[in-house]
């Protein structure tokens, strides 16, 4: 019985690695089409599944990913069957798609990306008679969400924009409550190379007589959503004005938090995230929940609430991977984001001296993200991801050896063997840790290395 189990559990693994080889047929995440209409062509050829549930549409520079994980799990707590969209992956396509806090399962994604099927040939045909590019990869993933979403069923569907907001795939949605997280620079090629220019972008998510949820914004930025708050008829909830985090403490596992939020004050709650960016990001979420429950004039359940937050997670961000060795793993990979890690590090951890695994793509301000980590790295241990946009390790390595100096610097081309070496150098003092991070997809090459290595296990 347990080999036709586990037969069975392979076939369906096989069935959803094949969803995300046929999106990777697709022109990638990296290059998106400033575009709407082909996804709204999909989304009305399939009945509009995104109307079928209310929505939390959730963009900004950083931390985006992580308010999406702690509005949804406060939404959760309170009984509600949730969907989550989320961008990138750390390991596997399904980690993207999440229904009532599980990824979609194999047979799910397997069975909603052979329904959807003729419906995206159908306007990849019609994009191709205009001469227009086919539909991206991500444009289908956003209709496979959307449809797994409908078919689960859910009640509420918390989507993270993949890039910008006005002509993000996602936006073919109508958010009742649009929520923005920090805005900085960040994909300047893309969206713009102010904030202002780039929080005009993200503004565009902003629906009539929507509900607006803002963290606290640079001057130009705040003007941007300010505006788009006064043309669409909406109300703007600002950090720091409206709700604010008003205590954070370091405990056993995160951090203890306050809150004042739209309704409510909320006090000593766990939140399992280190960095007061992470406690920021909770005080969004908290009143985004607000928003979207009671119209912000309701305080949210005590009880429910903390069981809410005590159950949010959010993978790659100051993870521990590995102990004995420690070994930590962040996403950052932006100067921002950076220097966010680098505040959380010195707060709430106390080692003598940090390696830093380090890999950034070609399109990132390496110079700016690894400044901002330098004061708390005392190595560098200098790689390169997959991903075929990482700067290749002797250009990093390089730049590296001159900012920092050719003896804080060392270099692999290969990730499991830069992890072993910056894991052999930890061992020698029990006061040293590992940290991986720079780019996504090196971050989720050492999270893959480190389950198959089981380094959880002492």
């Amino acid at each position: 019985m347990s080999d036709q189990s586990d037969s069975g559990a392979d076939r369906w693994r096989e069935a959803g690695d094949a969803v995300y080889e046929a999106l990777l047929g697709r022109v990638g995440e990296a290059n998106p089409q400033p575009r709407l209409e082909p996804t709204r062509r999909v989304m009305e050829l399939l009945g509009d599944p995104q109307a079928a549930y209310p929505i939390i549409h959730i963009a900004g520079t950083n931390g985006k990913t992580s308010t999406s994980r702690i509005t949804e799990s406060i939404l959760r707590a309170y009984g509600l069957r949730t969907g989550l969209l989320t961008s990138p992956h750390l390991v596997r396509l399904n980690e993207r798609i999440v229904i009532d806090g599980v990824p979609i399962t194999d047979e799910a994604l397997a069975a909603n990306w052979e329904d959807i099927q003729p419906y995206l040939q159908m306007v990849d045909a019609e994009l191709l008679a205009t001469g227009a590019e086919p539909l991206t990869f991500f444009e289908a993933l956003t209709a496979l969400a959307f449809a797994s979403f409908a078919d689960a069923p859910v009640d509420v569907a918390v989507i993270e924009v993949g890039m910008g907001g006005e002509w993000d795939s996602t936006n073919v949605a109508d958010g009742q409550v649009a929520v923005f997280t920090p805005i900085a620079l960040d994909h300047m090629a893309r969206l713009g190379n102010t904030v202002a220019e780039i929080a005009r972008t993200k503004s565009g998510i902003i629906k009539p007589a929507a509900r607006v949820v803002s963290a606290l914004q640079t001057e130009e930025g705040q003007e941007e959503l300010e505006r788009a708050a006064e043309l669409t008829e909406s109300t703007l909830a600002t950090e720091g004005d409206a709700f604010e985090l008003t205590d954070s403490t370091v405990a056993v596992g995160g951090q203890m938090i306050s809150v004042r939020g739209l309704a409510g004050t909320y006090s000593n709650l766990f939140l399992p995230m280190y960095g007061k960016h992470q406690a920021q990001n909770a005080a969004v979420a908290i009143a985004a929940v607000e928003s979207f429950l009671g119209a912000g004039t309701q305080a949210l359940v005590g009880d429910v609430l903390a069981e809410g937050l005590g159950a949010a997670t959010s993978p790659g961000r100051l993870q521990l991977v590995g102990v004995e060795p420690t070994v930590l793993v962040d996403a950052a990979h932006n100067p921002h984001g950076a220097a966010a890690l680098a505040g959380a590090l010195s707060t709430y951890f106390d080692f003598d001296e940090i390696g830093a695994v380090v890999g950034v793509l070609g399109d990132k301000d390496a110079s700016g993200i690894l400044a901002a980590l330098d004061p708390m790295v005392d190595r560098y241990f200098v790689t390169q991801s997959h991903s075929d946009r990482s700067v290749p390790v002797d250009d990093l390595a390089d730049r590296v050896s001159d900012w920092f100096g050719e003896e804080k610097t060392q270099r692999s081309g290969d990730v499991e063997q830069a992890l072993e070496d910056a894991r052999e150098w930890a061992r020698e003092s029990p006061r040293r840790a590992v940290l991986v991070t720079g780019s996504i997809a090196l971050v989720g090459e050492a999270i893959a290395i480190a389950e198959a290595g089981e380094w959880m296990t002492r």
